[in-house]
């Protein structure tokens, strides 16, 4: 018997979870923030923010905030939305664009933006 691959159990649990009729089409986001050199804590400040005021909009499951070990200016943030339009959404919540405005002069870049499909696991509600 060959054994499975990552990409075999991932296709099973997606197949299955459609077969329950259970919602796979989450919207999720992996990116990286780098900081002005020396900004990271007020940038993490800022984005710590967010989280709270995101974090209660309508669709957002899931807003990680994170540093890295290794790059004293990187910032790393996870998200999973109910959807890709609820994430828009989110954008116009009270304070948001405030916020917005306040970071970006604290960022010197973005990078490694990833757009996934969340489908469970610990955090997450099923379907």
């Amino acid at each position: 018997m060959t054994p499975w691959t990552r990409r075999d159990f991932v296709a099973s649990a997606i197949g299955l979870l459609a077969m329950r009729g259970l919602s796979v089409t989450r919207f999720g986001l992996f990116g990286k923030m780098t900081a002005q050199p020396g900004q990271r804590d007020a940038l993490l400040a800022h984005m710590l923010t967010a989280a709270r005021l995101v974090g209660d909009a309508p669709g957002c499951e899931l807003y990680v905030v994170h540093t890295s070990p290794t790059e004293p200016d990187a910032l790393w943030v996870s998200e999973a939305w109910r959807s890709e339009a609820d994430h828009a959404a989110s954008l116009d919540a009270p304070g948001v664009r405030e916020l917005i405005a306040k970071a970006r002069p604290l960022i010197a870049g973005m990078s490694d933006r990833v757009v996934t499909v969340p489908v469970g696991g610990k955090g997450l509600p099923v379907g």
